[in-house]
């Protein structure tokens, strides 16, 4: 399609793959920028084909179209694969790893009779565990899977398992939030007040991939530290006990 190039409404959802109904219900919702009227019939162009790619493109993200409206009002002029780039950055998954499918029986294997429904409902509710039918469920995070393995390797109850990972996850939200919170204090409000000049978006989205990085590292780090000084600490206190109760059958 060239750049001068128009397109009735029939054939612009021919072009992009979508009904004629949907085309109009963006347009009726915003998301699509009014065409060209000549005579009684409207042409679209370009833009609009692009715009109409970007919202497909975010509803397979997983954005909704109200979501996707504020995106585009906000988005610099209709540089559609700018704002593309940028978004996916941010609802990409942070990590490398992929969701693995197993059998419910898989599950009960490992934890037996430890494995009731209210705790299943509970590791869903902390996201880590996903039905998806036919007696199958998501496993979103397989290193997490398999540190549980190794907890009932350990015989430590299934219950118990479940509350120190909800633990851990309110301390990591924790960081999370602190991290958001560093990107938009001193990267994202500075770009909006001067007005998201287009010509920065680049730059915003470097220092967003920049930072999910450095936040792993930093709680890496900084977990590994302060787990040592836990393992150092109690051992102390054990061995201290230890030589009291020693000491008092002398």
């Amino acid at each position: 399609m060239t750049d001068d190039t128009q397109l009735t409404i029939d054939e612009l959802a021919r072009e992009v793959g979508m009904t004629v109904r949907n085309v109009r219900a963006h347009q009726s919702r915003g998301l699509l920028p009014p065409p060209e009227i000549r005579g009684r019939t409207g042409f679209y162009g370009p833009e609009h084909m692009d715009r109409l790619e970007l919202v497909k493109d975010l509803q397979a993200e997983g954005f909704s179209l109200d979501v996707i409206k504020r995106i585009l009002d906000r988005a610099p002029g209709a540089n559609a694969a700018q704002v593309l780039s940028f978004t996916r950055a941010v609802a990409e998954p942070f990590g490398d790893e992929e969701p693995e499918l197993v059998e419910a029986g898989e599950i009960a294997a490992v934890w037996g009779d430890e494995i009731k429904p209210e705790l299943v409902a509970q590791i869903e509710a902390l996201g880590f565990l996903r039905p998806v039918g036919d007696g199958r469920y998501e496993i979103l995070s397989p290193r997490l899977h398999a540190v549980s393995e190794e907890l009932a390797g350990l015989g430590i109850p299934l219950e118990t398992a479940v509350e120190i990972t909800a633990t851990v996850k309110r301390h990591a939200q924790a960081v999370a939030n602190a991290y958001v919170a560093l990107f938009l204090k001193h990267v994202w409000h500075p770009f909006e007040r001067a007005g998201e000049p287009e010509e920065r978006w680049g730059e915003v989205r470097e220092s967003l991939d920049r930072l999910r990085p450095m936040a792993v590292e930093s709680l890496v780090a900084i977990f590994g530290i302060v787990m040592t000084q836990a393992v150092e600490k109690a051992l102390e206190r054990e061995l201290s006990r230890l030589g009291s109760r020693r000491g008092k059958r002398a």
